[in-house]
Formats: C-alpha cells, sequence, structure tokens
C-alpha cells in the first residue's frame, strides 16, 4: 500500500515543480504576430466590385506588396513566439 501513495505523492511533485510552458514573452509575441496578420488581412481586403466591372485597383501596392509581408511577418512571429523558451539563469554550481 505505501507502494501507490509513494508514487502519487512523486506525481504530485512532478507537476508542482514544472515551470510553465509560456511565459510573458511568449504571450506579447503571439500578440504582437496576431496584430501583424489582423492589419495584414485587412489591408488585403478590398470591396465589392460587381462581376462585370473592371477595377484596376484590385493590383495596387498595398494589396500585392504590403499585406502578404505583413502576413508573412505575422507568421513568422507567431512560430518565433511558439519556439522562444529563455534561457535559464546560471547557478554557482555550473
Amino acid at each position: 500500500m505505501s507502494t501507490n501513495s509513494n508514487n502519487t505523492e512523486k506525481m504530485e511533485n512532478v507537476k508542482g515543480n514544472r515551470p510553465p510552458l509560456f511565459r510573458k514573452m511568449n504571450y506579447i509575441l503571439m500578440g504582437v504576430g496576431a496584430l501583424l496578420l489582423l492589419i495584414g488581412y485587412i489591408c488585403l481586403s478590398g470591396g465589392k466590385v460587381p462581376d462585370e466591372v473592371f477595377d484596376g485597383e484590385i493590383f495596387n501596392t498595398r494589396r500585392i506588396v504590403v499585406a502578404p509581408i505583413l502576413i508573412f511577418l505575422g507568421l513568422a512571429t507567431e512560430i518565433v513566439a511558439i519556439m522562444w523558451h529563455p534561457k535559464a539563469p546560471k547557478t554557482d554550481n555550473e
């Protein structure tokens, strides 16, 4: 019986000592990435044009160049935010 209670104590100890998966910097980077994605998609969107009318406005610089760059930067920032792991502070023992 003591083996079962001993295992339970070990499991509780392991769960209690783990650092959080994401830290404050991760959430800040995720917010910046989401904001870049939102701005990129807003820049990419356009007004409604009937099918019979050709509108050259769909080929402007904002939609062709700026929006894809913002979306790419947003995705790259999200990847960095997920992968970011701060280095542990060095102790005197190391």
